[in-house]
């Protein structure tokens, strides 16, 4: 049977998006795989984490620590894999973390056979288990992760070419891309579909509403499924 393409695609990110306020176990995880793969004591305290990828917040921590570029990129690979496998064995059950109006789009969008992804900033395996443990993860068809690309809205635009490649969508299918950070609303912008900001992470509403965001809202209580197709 041939699955019908949707007139919509929505493209959400995870921290102070989809949940917030997951405790330390990602950062954490991040340092401690530094430290087993290169001996460094590293931390993320000084870093603007806040719609980073992770792969440029490993750099950072490294670069901060002293070392050179080729250093950077010989030891990245395992230094990403070792953090992956970390918080895979930490995760916290994250059922009660999800952002305010999360689970009712996300119903409403599958209900009606829409097609949902991830572009985010975190590493692939600890964006799914951030998912699987949230309760989340039936609602996702896809994503898009840190070390796929080099910036979100690269990230954003391969996860866009996936849908189409995948024949989930319409030519002329209305695309969002959700988020709560600057580095969201840029990246919808860069590729020309709509961008939604909403304010239930770090940046606050004055400082998105800079951007000029198509959709701009408290939080996903606010947002209707006919905003999204």
């Amino acid at each position: 049977m041939t699955r019908r393409k949707s007139s919509a695609l929505v493209l959400f990110d995870i921290d102070g998006t989809l949940l917030r306020r997951a405790g330390p176990h990602h950062r954490d995880a991040l340092a401690d795989a530094v430290r087993a793969v290169t001996g460094l004591d590293t931390t993320t305290d000084h870093i603007p984490v806040h719609g980073m990828l992770d792969t440029d917040i490993l750099a950072r921590m490294l670069c901060d620590a002293g070392e050179s570029g080729a250093f950077v990129e010989r030891h990245l690979p395992a230094i990403m894999q070792r953090a992956q496998a970390i918080y895979v064995r930490r995760c916290p059950d994250l059922r009660t973390k999800t952002c305010p109006g999360v689970r009712r789009v996300l119903y409403g969008l599958k209900r009606r056979g829409v097609p949902v992804g991830l572009v985010t900033g975190n590493l692939k395996r600890i964006g799914w288990k951030k998912m699987e443990r949230s309760g989340l993860r039936p609602y996702f068809r896809f994503g898009a992760f840190a070390g796929a690309a080099p910036d979100r809205a690269a990230l954003a635009r391969e996860a866009i070419q996936h849908a189409r490649e995948q024949r989930w969508i319409d030519r002329d299918a209305r695309i969002s891309l959700i988020g709560d950070a600057p580095s969201d609303i840029l990246a919808a912008r860069a590729n020309g579909i709509q961008a939604i900001g909403v304010y239930t992470g770090i940046s606050t509403r004055e400082e998105l509403a800079a951007l000029e965001p198509d959709l701009l809202l408290e939080d996903l209580r606010g947002l209707t499924i006919g905003m999204l197709i």
